[in-house]
């Protein structure tokens, strides 16, 4: 298939990659092949890297997951899905896109999520659907810390942008309304917390953000009216009334949220796996539902103008090279992530 290039094809870049399931010290800095481009395809001179968390679930060979749906694993892989760059290559029946343009994108996720994302490298390929033009406004940096991230918020919050079935529960997931409410948000100084922050916020709800104390000011400056630290105070012991709970943390713990909501009102844990309180939803009268954040570059697009404009900011805790992955994923160890960890290439 003809591709159309910029300059004269490279064949071997950086990446980081695994040999093995383990921890930070299996992440490799080494040379890999540069992805084909493929029908449909744009290769991304990569400038950031975004981190998230399904990166060290991989990374480690997703244990937190029942033994039936970890992967056997195809080595080496190439971890990450979040990127911004540059379009290096095009596919001759790509037309949305051109050589030159800045984009970012979440790189086939979750077909991708056992490794054929492969964001940790200087070079990526991916599907022309899964990007946007960058936002003017932001640099590689922080365009690269937003797509899952915000994505996720955005498609519990806002728009679900799909049809797929959370297999875990019998009803489509669904956004409720925002306006006039109250939404609780837990985790709140993270990367999928602080924009569920402002995302409320922007919709006209009053936002109550739990988070640890030192995250206080932070999340005031954007827009959250009451604060909790969860150091001192338990907010299921202290709060209730609340129209929408969003658990970015969830897991086994997020029913103890259930208590909070008044009648009718919805719980959104972000990570679903381990809830065992649905007779009790049901009991209380609340809603409990969750989806699978997926690649989706018409609503990145979309959010991009909220980027440009100001209403969302995208916090960044810390910024790492490509060759520093190892130090990177041993921050993101030690918890506490105000905002997104960044991989710099270029």
């Amino acid at each position: 298939m003809e591709i159309i290039e910029k300059s004269k094809k490279t064949s071997i870049m950086k990446a980081i990659r695994q040999h093995e399931f383990g921890g930070p010290s299996v992440l490799q800095y080494e040379d890999a092949p540069v992805p084909e481009v493929k029908p449909g395809e744009v290769l991304v001179k990569v400038h950031a890297i975004g981190m998230n968390p399904p990166d060290w679930y991989l990374r480690d060979g997703y244990k937190s997951l029942p033994k039936e749906w970890q992967p056997e694993g195809s080595f080496p892989i190439i971890l990450g899905t979040d990127i911004s760059g540059i379009v290096e290559r095009v596919a001759d029946d790509v037309k949305d896109f051109s050589i030159g343009d800045e984009v970012y994108g979440m790189v086939r996720f979750p077909e991708g999520v056992f490794g054929e994302s492969k964001a940790y490298a200087e070079y990526v390929s991916v599907p022309a659907s899964q990007i946007a033009v960058k936002p003017e406004r932001i640099d590689h940096i922080h365009a690269a810390a937003a797509p899952m991230s915000l994505l996720t918020a955005w498609q519990f919050m806002i728009d679900l942008g799909h049809n797929v079935q959370n297999p875990l529960q019998p009803n489509k997931h669904e956004p409720v309304p925002l306006e006039g409410k109250t939404v609780l948000v837990n985790g709140a100084g993270g990367g999928v917390g602080h924009f569920a922050v402002q995302i409320a916020k922007w919709k006209g709800a009053r936002v109550i953000a739990v988070a640890s104390g030192k995250q206080e000011a932070f999340l005031r400056d954007l827009g959250a009216d009451e604060f909790i630290d969860y150091t001192k105070t338990q907010a299921h012991e202290v709060i209730s009334g609340v129209d929408l709970v969003i658990d970015s943390v969830g897991g086994p713990t997020t029913g103890r949220f259930l208590h909070t909501l008044k009648p009718g009102g919805a719980l959104f844990p972000i990570f679903p796996l381990g809830f065992d309180g649905t007779d009790k939803a049901k009991k209380l009268g609340v809603i409990v539902s969750a989806t699978q954040v997926r690649s989706n570059g018409a609503q990145l697009a979309e959010v991009a103008r909220l980027l440009n404009d100001g209403t969302l900011q995208i916090a960044i805790d810390s910024i790492f090279s490509l060759a520093d992955a190892q130090k990177a994923h041993q921050r993101a160890a030690l918890g506490h992530i105000q905002g997104k960890i960044v991989l710099k290439v270029i």
